[in-house]
């Protein structure tokens, strides 16, 4: 990401829905709305309830929609609305917009019924969205002459990759749907800590000075650098050899290292306003999920390595998204930067779902009722989202043009 910024460009005369104005509105909420279905979805499915035409087996279709559906969402709203900020030009709005969405909304129906049109047609349409997505963005990238956001482009590539990897398994080809699920989860914690590490100091600071303070968050620098590779050489590791002694070595030093660089970010002194906290709070799911999987790697007889990719997932993709959708929403649709009680409850719903789902794989007697109240929580967290932030995104905001 740059140091700097380009103007933002004035958004072009938009006279169809509000909708499609702007790229955060359609995916923001359709990340909120597949998030609060398709986990009490998977859960009737997993139990034996409810049967979905998909070749993919339950867990693996509930993995895979998390990711390639849910998370993959966030991605193209945050890369649609950062994009013509960091080049100048003007963003994705109309039909081309309301194209992309439509083919994320056909990757999920085709997944959802692969049992039933086929494997590989359901592959072709379900990966087609991110490769749409990361040639609109490789095109204003390249077009705008931003060369210092080109690695972006790797972390769609790899999305697609891995995205490939688990329909190869699904077509019977390869033992791959595991690796490929693995990477994504990379891929996301990755994005996390960069972006994160980025957003995050930046937020506090600008609160934290116009309220005084003279403790401030540390800027980015030579630690962060070393933090992100240190998480790379972790969970490339992770991904590659997830039970190799080093593996578990490597994510545990990585997650002391985010731990560490949490800490230089003054958090403690953000408590009064929810939109600011909300970002820590969800980024400290990713020391926790690094130290819970190295953990998971080296003790796989008192903590498997479910614990790790939950804390990784449900706590920091999922807290870390809800923190960054609520704040860019009403940023970007001219509304004040304050978070309400009913946004709070979204944040701490989320990560108290999180605190469950974990607590689920070291409490096989509790198992089920601990899986069904942390599917509650994470449905009362985005359901919460789509009620309190759908009507901004269906609606032009303050002088909306």
């Amino acid at each position: 990401m740059p140091a700097t910024r380009t103007a933002v460009p004035r958004y072009r005369s938009h006279a169809g829905p509000a909708l499609f104005r702007q790229g955060f509105r359609p995916f923001f909420l359709a990340a909120g709305l597949w998030a609060a279905v398709a986990v009490p979805l998977w859960l009737t499915v997993f139990h034996g309830g409810l049967t979905v035409p998909t070749a993919f087996d339950p867990v693996a279709w509930h993995g895979h929609e998390m990711i390639f559906g849910f998370g993959c969402a966030v991605v193209a709203g945050f890369l649609l609305t950062a994009i013509p900020n960091w080049t100048g030009r003007l963003p994705l709005q109309g039909l081309p917009l309301a194209g992309l969405f439509a083919a994320w909304i056909a990757g999920r129906v085709a997944v959802a019924a692969s049992g039933a049109i086929g494997i590989w047609p359901a592959a072709v349409i379900d990966i087609a969205f991110v490769v749409l997505l990361m040639a609109a963005a490789l095109r204003e990238i390249v077009a705008g002459r931003n060369w210092r956001n080109l690695p972006l482009m790797l972390a769609l590539l790899l999305l697609i990759g891995a995205n490939v990897l688990m329909h190869l398994e699904v077509a019977g080809l390869a033992d791959t749907a595991a690796t490929g699920e693995r990477l994504g989860i990379a891929v996301l914690a990755m994005l996390i800590g960069l972006i994160g590490g980025r957003v995050i100091p930046s937020f506090t600071r600008n609160w934290l000075v116009k309220r005084g303070a003279s403790a401030l968050p540390a800027a980015f620098g030579l630690y962060d650098k070393l933090c992100l590779l240190a998480s790379l050489v972790g969970l490339a590791a992770w991904v590659g050899a997830p039970d190799h002694a080093l593996t578990g070595a490597a994510l545990l030093a990585a997650g002391a290292l985010q731990l560490a660089r949490l800490a230089r970010w003054q958090g403690q002194q953000t408590l009064s306003e929810p939109l600011v906290w909300s970002l820590h709070l969800g980024f400290l799911w990713l020391p926790l999920g690094l130290l819970l999987l190295g953990l998971g790697v080296l003790l796989p007889m008192l903590l498997t390595q479910t614990a790790g990719l939950h804390a990784l997932t449900a706590g920091a993709v999922g807290g870390m998204t809800l923190a960054v959708m609520t704040r860019a929403t009403l940023g970007h649709t001219g509304r004040a930067l304050k978070a309400d009680a009913a946004t709070a409850v979204i944040y701490l719903s989320v990560a108290a779902s999180a605190a469950i789902r974990v607590a689920a794989t070291a409490l096989p007697e509790f198992y089920t009722a601990l899986l069904w109240g942390s599917g509650l929580l994470w449905v009362l967290a985005f359901g919460l989202f789509v009620l309190r932030y759908g009507p901004l995104h269906l609606s032009p905001g303050p002088g909306a043009g």
